[in-house]
């Protein structure tokens, strides 16, 4: 049975794509078998693999990342936006149909016994499994039938470190918002919190009730965020330091 890890966001673009994508490098290097895992993702653009099946394409870096050849499995669900409400819907890398919002969201309860077999067979294929989420952690209007945060996190029994990025500002703010909008079984999940920016932004002692992991640096050459720097921790009383792996 492999490790697992998921990295969720309290917004879109708060670096959860590279951050998958640099510690897949980091553990193929140290020797394990890794590979990266997206359930859903929502582009007009897609890759196409070897097999002839669409994937997006961070999930094509990440699997570069891996040393691994991509695979659609990789980011199992495809939507791609059609106008009108609807959405080109396209599942293992190959074209379900157009659907509207509500026609989607009936589908969805299929979907994730697709997802929970796929997760299956990854488990117990690699060492670790780096997973991501989509957009923000707490989107209230599709907690119902969540697949791409913490219902995906809920299919896997993963642990899950929520990212904010202090470049947009707000930074606290988003975080603990989060996290009241999670439900309190979503909520245990969250095992720490990661900082996307600037280091001297975090040096303020605020009162959070989940550990501060550390913050990955913005390196604007780069256009995002390599180098890790650890941070504070703030712990609650009685809860175990932050182990994943």
């Amino acid at each position: 049975m492999s490790k697992k890890i998921m990295f969720q966001g309290t917004a879109s673009n708060v670096g959860k794509s590279i951050i998958v994508t640099g510690l897949g490098r980091i553990f193929k290097q140290d020797g394990y078998s890794v590979t990266p895992f997206k359930s859903q993702n929502m582009a007009l653009n897609s890759f196409i693999t070897k097999e002839g099946l669409e994937m997006g394409r961070a999930q094509v870096s990440q699997a570069e990342a891996c040393g691994l050849e991509p695979i659609a499995d990789m980011n199992p669900i495809l939507l791609k936006p059609s106008g009108n409400n609807k959405s080109q819907v396209i599942v293992r890398g190959k074209v379900v149909g157009d659907m509207s919002s509500p026609e989607y969201h009936e589908y969805k309860l299929e979907l994730m016994n697709v997802l929970g077999d796929i997760f299956k067979e990854f488990e117990e294929k690699y060492d670790i499994v780096v997973m991501e989420g989509a957009g923000s952690a707490a989107e209230i209007n599709l907690m119902e039938r969540d697949i791409s945060n913490m219902g995906m996190a809920k299919i896997a029994d993963a642990p899950v470190i929520l990212i904010g990025d202090i470049d947009r500002g707000g930074v606290f703010a988003s975080l603990a918002g989060t996290i009241l909008l999670l439900s309190e079984e979503d909520r245990k999940r969250v095992s720490v919190f990661l900082g996307h920016g600037y280091p001297s932004v975090m040096d303020s002692k605020a009162v959070f009730y989940w550990a501060f992991f550390g913050i990955i640096l913005h390196f604007p050459a780069f256009g995002q965020s390599p180098p890790f720097f650890p941070g504070h921790l703030f712990l609650l009383p009685g809860q175990a330091n932050p182990t994943f792996l």
